[in-house]
């Protein structure tokens, strides 16, 4: 029989803690061992029922919960799924709880109670059973790490202008994209990225990243060019893809169905840059559950893009990479600390 996942429910609201502990005892694959008002008895819990996983909410009375988590993950690394409002203030700060060590974020319903309660804790279900296979202690060594400023060949990168970074991730993926991000100088090529994340939240996540780059980094729009010195984000609900026109290459950024359960999908950008890009292309994919970017990576190499997948150490969830390597889309796999070397060398016509 397998083991069930043993989640402890942290919120202020006593009628939000029952909603969540009755929607995830739905699952038979989920136990609700227990639900703490506040991060002190939520300390307390931890100790006593060792839970899998953590559900927390952030705006809270005595300690918010990026305070909370900047206690616990250093002490006791545990998977933590964010359960946020999505306004300006609670969007801030579920960045700063990512950054803090949390997962995965799922997005309280604003209008439409009913219907979104529904769809919120399917998405909680999900989300929580992902958060239990991932791997906690690699981020707080990737956390630890030294950031390392990379020795640049400014010349060989004025001449890459025609050159595109595709970037994918899901699941640990906004921490590793940073480490990445804020190293690359003002010369690197446009680098376009999808991150799994809900709608609303991206928009901050592209904030809180051009606050640490030297490149500018923005959340997307259809026309938006792809150039040296600038970093386009999907926005959470559309798929981007990158086209070339003329001399120049720009993303769309349209809804549509998921795909591999995502919108937007890395498949969907990895297929666009394998097309109109090719040989001059770099597509990298980070830690993430599930195949989303694999096939699209493929299709990068065959048409001649070099390719990285992060390696198992480092990575928080060692899906995507890992099925992007075993369907040959990966021709380097390298640690996250590794990655934007890498790519400048690359760049560089180094191996």
């Amino acid at each position: 029989m397998q083991k069930k996942v043993k989640v402890l429910v942290v919120d202020d609201s006593a009628l939000v803690r029952d909603i969540l502990a009755q929607g995830l005892a739905q699952d038979p694959e989920i136990e609700v061992v227990g639900v703490a008002a506040d991060p002190y008895q939520a300390r307390d819990k931890i100790v006593k029922l060792k839970p899998d996983v953590l559900t927390l909410d952030i705006e809270m009375p005595r300690m918010d919960g990026i305070e909370f988590l900047k206690r616990l993950m250093p002490q006791y690394p545990l998977p933590v799924v964010v359960v946020s409002a999505l306004t300006k203030k609670g969007g801030a700060l579920t960045m700063q709880a990512l950054e803090a060590g949390a997962v995965e974020v799922v997005t309280k319903p604003s209008v439409d109670i009913a219907r979104g309660l529904g769809a919120m804790m399917t998405e909680l279900r999900r989300k929580v059973k992902i958060a239990a296979a991932t791997n906690v202690r690699a981020w707080k060594v990737n956390r630890a790490a030294p950031v390392n400023p990379i020795k640049v060949d400014s010349k060989a990168l004025a001449e890459s202008t025609d050159k595109v970074i595709a970037i994918g991730a899901s699941t640990g993926g906004t921490e590793a994209i940073r480490r990445i991000v804020q190293v690359l100088p003002t010369t690197t090529p446009g680098v376009v990225v999808v991150q799994h994340m809900p709608p609303g939240f991206t928009r901050h996540f592209a904030e809180s990243l051009d606050r640490v780059s030297a490149m500018e980094v923005v959340e997307a729009k259809t026309g938006d060019r792809v150039m040296p010195g600038r970093v386009l984000i999907a926005p959470g609900d559309r798929h981007m893809r990158v086209r070339r026109s003329g001399g120049i290459y720009l993303v769309d950024c349209e809804p549509g169905p998921k795909v591999n359960g995502h919108c937007p999908s890395v498949d969907v950008l990895f297929e666009s840059v394998a097309k109109y890009v090719g040989p001059n292309a770099i597509g990298v994919i980070l830690t993430g559950m599930g195949s989303d970017g694999a096939n699209g990576m493929v299709a990068m190499r065959q048409a001649g893009a070099r390719t990285i997948a992060q390696d198992e150490a480092t990575a928080v969830v060692y899906g995507m990479p890992k099925v992007a390597y075993e369907r040959g889309g990966a021709e380097l796999v390298l640690p996250l600390g590794e990655i934007a070397g890498a790519i400048l060398n690359l760049l560089n016509g180094r191996r």
